[in-house]
């Protein structure tokens, strides 16, 4: 089985993680900074990457409002969803995201991690809830 790519889309920022080979734990890459709301240059980065650790897919994580709707958070992951697809020719499958940053937080701070250290790989672990929940859907 081959990696998987999980990505937290921000205005300014790209969580990026991925997946052992067997599919089975997501783990952090990176946290990529852009300037606000140039989702191309975010868009170029995951390609990179997905080349790089040879990932066939990824798990795009789309925010959703509490009662379910998309709002325009939501329409921005939609949209990079297409532009990543046809830019890496690889599947995009998207993955609720509602609550998953303060899930990535509570678990930072029950490790004692220094606010500003959080909120340095903060996009990372949400990636990271992102990619993990659809594994654990997946077996």
């Amino acid at each position: 089985m081959e990696r998987i790519m999980g990505l937290d889309l921000g205005s300014r920022t790209l969580g990026i993680a991925v997946s052992d080979p067997l599919g089975m734990i997501a783990r952090t890459v990176e946290t990529f900074r852009f300037d606000p709301d140039d989702y191309d240059a975010a868009c170029s980065r995951a390609v990179q990457l997905a080349k790089e650790l040879g990932a066939v897919k990824f798990v795009l994580g789309l925010p959703k409002h509490m009662n379910g709707d998309v709002g325009i958070r939501g329409q921005i992951s939609l949209d990079f969803k297409a532009k990543l697809e046809a830019e890496s020719g690889l599947p995009v499958i998207l993955q609720d995201e509602r609550l998953t940053t303060a899930a990535a937080e509570r678990i930072l701070i029950s490790a004692d991690v220094s606010r500003k250290k959080r909120k340095a790989v903060i996009d990372q672990m949400a990636a990271v809830q992102i990619l993990q929940s659809y594994l654990d859907q997946k077996r």
